[in-house]
C-alpha cells in the first residue's frame, strides 16, 4: 500500500561500498519502485475485510509503509476486536479475495515509477544482475503492479507476504532464493525506502540501499546507517560510472 514521496539532501555513502557490485538485488515495491495511487490495492483490502468479517474497517492509525499486507490485516482486525484464532482461520480467505479483486480490476492500475527507477532496473538487468522483489505485497498484487508499470520482464522472482508476515522473513527468504539460484557465495543487496527495509536487510546479513522516495526523509533513513542512502535512484546513477562493476 503506497505512500507519497519526500526527498532532498546529499547522498550518504561509504567510500568503500559500490552500490552496483552485487550479484543480485531485492527491491521493495511501494515508494521504492513505484507509487500506486489508483486505490485498487487498498480498496481490495477494505472489501475483503467487509466480505469475510462483515466489518467496515479502515487503516487509520496503522503504519502501512512498514508492514506487510498480512501484518496490516492482522493489526486492523485486532483493533476491531477479532481474536487471533479467527484471524488465522480466515486470513487465507481475505488474501484470496484481495487478489481476486485486484486481478479483476488490473486494467485500472496506473502506477507511477519513482525517479530513474526504470533506468536503474534496465541497466542492472543488462549487466547480468539477478533482480527480485522483497515486498510486503501479496504475490498476485505485486506482479500486477509490475505488469502495469512495465517492469515485470526484468524481475526473475519475488518474496511476498502471502506466507511471511514479517518484513524480516520476506527479505530473508528472498536472500536465500537468490543464493539458491546463483550459489551460496552470491552477494545480495536490498533496496527499500523505509527503516523496516534497512532493519530487515541487517537481520538477513546483507547490505542495503535506502532511497528517500517514501514518507521517510533522507536524514531519517541515514540515522539507520544503510550502506547507501540517496534521495532517489537518480543519485544512484551519479554515484558510479557504467557499465556496472562486478562479474
Amino acid at each position: 500500500m503506497s505512500t507519497e514521496s519526500r526527498t532532498s539532501a546529499a547522498p550518504a555513502k561509504s567510500p568503500a561500498f559500490r552500490w552496483d557490485a552485487a550479484d543480485a538485488y531485492l527491491f521493495d515495491i511501494d515508494s521504492t519502485l513505484l507509487y500506486a495511487r489508483d486505490g485498487i490495492h487498498y480498496n481490495a483490502f477494505l472489501n475483503a475485510v467487509r466480505q469475510i468479517f462483515a466489518l467496515r474497517a479502515n487503516v487509520e492509525g496503522v503504519p502501512l509503509h512498514v508492514r506487510t499486507d498480512l501484518a496490516i490485516i492482522r493489526a486492523v482486525l485486532r483493533r476491531e476486536g477479532v481474536p487471533d484464532a479467527e484471524i488465522d482461520a480466515k486470513l487465507p480467505l481475505v488474501t484470496a479475495a484481495m487478489c481476486a479483486e485486484v486481478e479483476r480490476k488490473a486494467a485500472g492500475m496506473h502506477p507511477e515509477l519513482c525517479p530513474s527507477v526504470e533506468e536503474v532496473v534496465k541497466r542492472l538487468a543488462a549487466a547480468g544482475k539477478l533482480l527480485g522483489l522483497a515486498t510486503g505485497n501479496l504475490e498476485t498484487i505485486a506482479w500486477k503492479k509490475l505488469e502495469a508499470c512495465g517492469l515485470r520482464p526484468y524481475f526473475a522472482f519475488g518474496s511476498f507476504s502471502d506466507h511471511r508476515e514479517s518484513r524480516a522473513d520476506v527479505v530473508r527468504w528472498g536472500v536465500d532464493e537468490a543464493r539458491r539460484r546463483l550459489g551460496q557465495e552470491a552477494s545480495v543487496y536490498v533496496v527499500g525506502d523505509t527503516p523496516a527495509d534497512i532493519e530487515a536487510a541487517r537481520a538477513a546479513g546483507v547490505p542495503v540501499i535506502a532511497v528517500a522516495t517514501g514518507i521517510f526523509s533522507l536524514e531519517e533513513l541515514k540515522s539507520y546507517q544503510p550502506d547507501v542512502c540517496v534521495s532517489c535512484c537518480t543519485e544512484l546513477l551519479e554515484l558510479a560510472p557504467w557499465p556496472c562493476y562486478g562479474p
